[in-house]
């Protein structure tokens, strides 16, 4: 039975992709776990490894085609012994590779006829789990239980990273569907998208029609930007607070590690202090380490610290797991690591997904300060500016002159109220004032 090779959905909240590059052709012969394709999302370039094993008989869509649907056919995979006949019934092919580049916007529309005509044997719909993630299984072994009436959400995968395979399903037992209901708590629990506003795209143009300009496409990064940061403005009560932080302390302490770090090769900045910082008070303030989780809190137990990093084009938000443990070397050691892997837009989708606080720093910039936009489902983010040459009123009542670093913190208060918002960042400012009790 000929296989239809799906567009596979590489992280959770992938929707779409772009085939950069095919790594096999028509007739090479293809094995479990063999590298297949190139896949582009929004965030990164990511690997397509086949799950069955057969001999390539078509590349359904050309390679550099965007906007590709997941679950969309990609290819079609020809078990042992089979002939391109065993292709007919597997529908049309899209429209050629000239086509797909000269009209990329057109291909959902060729791919939807083509999953209607191969109803001789159709790959039943990836399964969701009643958590509401998606159960990754192959076209084969999906269609192996839908014959045999399986539930694939009971099953655990042999295959690459879990999958389950032709082998999982051909000898199960068949086991009661799971019911219906659960389809659609997954769709209520499903966020809905926000309604566009604003003139469309037509109309800008249109005003503009008498100006010289260039148009430039939206890439998936982008795309996935503006729908989150739209969704996050419009659905996120955010409130903000505000403090300023003295930093000579820790500028100077600063000045000593690096001095005696400099044999091992490791020179710490200001920003890791500042992870450290907010790792230590999520777990001196424990209720405001939690993630908005549709119709619950989720409390943390560690610290999952998430770093905006500016890449060409947009940004990753690698998170450094467990901060709170970790030494302020280790901290500085693998915040450069990830963010040299985000700006080369390597890095695997477990490195930026999670968390539950994240820092955004432009102080580096020369910007005093500003307000950040809270990234679902976090509970909020730290805002920083630059440390600058201050005034101010000592202890003693005199006047003197302090380094002092603005921030602000955009919470969600959904959840965290006013005054737990205010007890962690107070415990994020003691931190960054009193830089050895942090490390003791």
């Amino acid at each position: 039975m000929a296989i239809e090779l799906l567009m596979p959905a590489l992280s959770p909240t992938m929707e779409e992709g772009t085939l950069a590059k095919w790594l096999v052709k028509e007739g090479d012969t293809i094995s479990s776990g063999d590298v297949i394709a190139e896949i582009e999302t929004d965030k990164a370039t990511m690997e397509f490894e086949a799950v069955d094993e057969g001999i390539m008989g078509k590349l359904l869509i050309a390679e550099g085609t965007e906007g590709v649907k997941v679950n969309a056919a990609i290819a079609i995979l020809l078990e042992e012994g089979e002939d391109a006949s065993a292709m007919d019934n597997m529908g049309a092919a899209p429209a050629p590779a000239a086509a797909a580049e000269s009209a990329p916007a057109e291909a959902p529309k060729t791919e939807a006829p083509k999953a209607e005509a191969s109803a001789a044997a159709p790959a039943p719909a990836a399964p969701v789990a009643a958590s509401g993630e998606r159960i990754f299984a192959s076209p084969l072994a999906r269609r192996i239980a839908a014959q045999k009436g399986l539930d694939l959400t009971t099953m655990s995968g042999s295959g690459p990273k879990g999958r389950i395979v032709k082998a999982d399903v051909e000898n199960a037992t068949a086991a009661p569907k799971a019911e219906a209901p659960k389809a659609a708590a997954t769709s209520e629990a499903a966020p809905a998208k926000a309604a566009p506003s604003g003139p469309t795209a037509d109309v800008v143009a249109k005003m503009y029609a008498d100006r010289e300009y260039e148009e430039i496409k939206l890439d998936g990064m982008r795309k996935t930007i503006a729908a989150r940061l739209t969704e996050a403005k419009q659905t996120i009560p955010h409130f903000y607070l505000r403090r300023d932080i003295k930093l000579d302390a820790l500028l100077k302490f600063r000045a000593e590690l690096n001095h005696q770090l400099t044999g091992k090769g490791v020179k710490l900045s200001v920003n890791d202090f500042i992870i450290k910082a907010v790792a230590n008070a999520l777990q001196e303030v424990p209720e405001a380490n939690a993630v908005w989780a549709g119709d619950r809190v989720l409390q943390m137990k560690s610290s999952d610290v998430a770093v905006a990093v500016a890449i060409e084009g947009g940004l990753f938000t690698p998170v450094l797991r467990d901060s709170d443990m970790k030494s302020l070397s280790t901290l500085s050691k693998e915040m450069k690591d990830l963010a040299h892997r985000a700006r080369d837009r390597k890095l695997a989708p477990h490195e930026y997904q999670g968390g539950s606080f994240a820092i955004s720093n432009l102080g580096m910039f020369g910007i005093d300060n500003f307000d950040a936009i809270v990234n679902p489902p976090h509970a909020g983010i730290l805002a920083v500016g630059a440390g600058v040459k201050k005034p101010v009123v000592g202890d003693d009542g005199e006047l003197t002159v302090a380094t002092v670093m603005s921030v602000t913190m955009s919470v969600d208060h959904r959840v965290i109220d006013g005054a737990l918002g205010a007890n962690l960042l107070k415990a994020i400012v003691d931190n960054l004032e009193n830089p050895v009790a942090m490390l003791a």
